[in-house]
């Protein structure tokens, strides 16, 4: 059996809901940038489930704006 780093395994994948949220409460990708202070990309990014590197401080500001709970906007699916 190889315990190699390159043995691929399907571990599942993290989604970001944030379009759903976004749609609920009525509230564009601009409009959250503005909001939040991050740029137009950077939520598209993770509009668009288009996110490798997490930025805490980021999520933390999606959520106080979207007054959601980070799991809201992050599932795990195996």
């Amino acid at each position: 059996m190889d315990s190699g780093i390159f043995n691929l395994k399907n571990y599942g994948k993290v989604e970001f809901n944030i379009r759903k949220i976004m749609k609920e409460k009525n509230i564009t990708r601009n409009k959250l940038s503005v909001l939040t202070g991050a740029t137009y990309n950077v939520i598209n990014r993770y509009y668009n489930n288009d996110i490798t590197r997490l930025d805490l401080d980021v999520l933390a500001r999606m959520c106080y704006v979207l007054d959601c709970q980070i799991s809201d906007i992050i599932e795990y699916k195996k």
